[in-house]
């Protein structure tokens, strides 16, 4: 029951986050969890975290875009336009 009380107060205070802040909080926590378990310990689960939360941030922004995409010129820089 405790459980099921902690996932629904997580649920609804992510409710009211931007859609970056929610892909940040997501890819945080799934990172962490990912991290821990590959490597055992608290440091890979710190990096998970790091590198989830990133990322995760970088797929939130993308989705408060509508209509944009994230694209690669031919040396490598990453730039946003509008979606083919």
């Amino acid at each position: 029951m405790k459980r099921v009380l902690v996932f629904a107060l997580i649920g609804l205070s992510m409710a009211s986050c931007t859609p970056t802040q929610q892909g940040a909080g997501i890819g945080a926590a799934s990172g962490a969890v990912i991290g821990g378990v590959v490597t055992g310990d608290v440091r890979g689960a710190a990096v998970g975290a790091a590198i989830g939360g990133v990322s995760g941030a970088l797929i939130g922004r993308v989705a408060e875009q509508p209509g944009q995409c994230y694209y690669r010129d031919r040396y490598g820089r990453r730039y946003i336009d509008d979606c083919r």
